[in-house]
């Protein structure tokens, strides 16, 4: 706006303390409105009196939203009420830092910028240098459901960014969502296996993640115990912290394989492609072995499961063959040969190639150990 229409502009659009334009107007109890970034930085600071009037207000002030006064801004400058300029991102996350500021104003505030944030790479860059990251961690340790699952929605966001997952994990982000996957409701340890995932697609984060106490626990807990969309979310976690191979020994120690292996058999399909991973390593495959039906279970998502599911039950059939004469004769009984046969003339490259491989191991043209 031209400095000569901003001088036009009537008087009470301004707030009192900071003379701008206010962009959330609220009402104190003293009857004078103000911006509440404004306002609420006052009170912060220690004031317990009106800026005005100097009367005292009580130790915890209440902050009215003037709708009224809000409308005629927009208005003025042409624009629906329904397309208001959001406020400023330090308008908003004032309301997130304030010890006073009301639970409502909080969670809007987070709604907000989730919002914002969402889908602009600008707008999330400004947000971490704004320093908004360890105010937000602070919410998620909220005793409130909503806060704690808006919060973890804005550092979902924010962790779009490459540069911010590894910040995030250098403000101590890990050790808020672990906590999260352990105590938080249906809904919140979803997110935080989630954040978990997006996190981990950084490589020195997957280490950094792995070696945290009670991490891959928290996650192999939360596919052994949550409902659909958490165990879901958590073996999706597993899938790419365990992509590290140092991580794939610790969810074996965690009691992951029999989890997952009780999961797939579930219709949980997600869960053969952590298996398939976790058969690279020696002490899931002996687990596997001893697990009784797990050829059974492996060969059903061959013949019934989407291509992908197919793909990584083969990797694990290939990994636990190769090293078991056991595994073989069992696999063997199941008429796996058959099915790999036709899997042969599957259109994934992938799928052809594991089939191929499997079958030489199940002729005996492969040496086991």
């Amino acid at each position: 706006m031209a400095a000569s229409s901003r001088t036009n502009l009537p008087d009470h659009f301004k707030c009192p303390i900071s003379l701008e334009i206010m962009s959330d107007p609220v009402i104190l109890s003293s009857g004078h409105t103000f911006d509440r970034s404004s306002i609420q930085r006052w009170l912060d600071a220690g004031h317990r009196t009106c800026p005005i009037t100097k009367l005292p207000l009580p130790d915890c002030p209440s902050l009215i939203p003037n709708h009224a006064l809000r409308s005629l801004i927009s208005n003025y400058y042409h624009i629906s009420p329904f397309k208001q300029q959001p406020p400023q991102p330090e308008t908003l996350i004032s309301a997130i830092t304030s010890r006073s500021s009301p639970l409502e104003s909080k969670i809007e505030s987070l709604d907000q910028l989730t919002r914002l944030s969402k889908r602009d790479s600008v707008f999330r860059r400004r947000m971490t240098e704004s320093g908004v990251v360890s105010a937000v961690l602070n919410c998620v340790d909220s005793g409130e459901p909503c806060v704690q699952e808006k919060a973890l929605l804005l550092l979902l966001n924010l962790s779009l960014d490459d540069d911010n997952k590894v910040g995030l994990v250098a403000e101590g982000a890990i050790g808020k969502v672990v906590a999260v996957l352990l105590g938080g409701s249906p809904d919140c340890r979803a997110v935080a296996a989630t954040m978990l995932t997006s996190l981990a697609v950084v490589e020195v984060n997957k280490a950094t993640i792995g070696a945290y106490p009670y991490a891959i626990g928290a996650l192999a807990s939360l596919l052994r115990d949550g409902e659909g969309k958490e165990k879901k979310e958590a073996a999706t976690a597993l899938y790419t912290i365990c992509s590290f191979p140092d991580n794939r020994r610790r969810a074996v120690e965690c009691g992951a394989v029999p989890i997952l292996l009780r999961s797939l058999d579930s219709g949980l399909e997600r869960a053969v492609e952590v298996l398939g991973l976790l058969a690279k390593c020696r002490e899931c495959r002996e687990q596997m072995e001893r697990y009784n039906g797990c050829i059974q279970i492996l060969v059903r998502v061959l013949r019934n499961g989407s291509s992908r599911g197919i793909q990584y039950a083969l990797l694990a059939l290939n990994s636990i063959c190769c090293n078991s004469e056991k595994m073989v004769l069992e696999a063997t009984k199941e008429g796996i040969l058959d099915t790999c046969l036709g899997l042969l003339e599957d259109d994934n490259e992938k799928i052809r190639r594991n089939s191929s491989s499997l079958i030489k191991v199940l002729r005996g043209n492969h040496r086991v150990s």
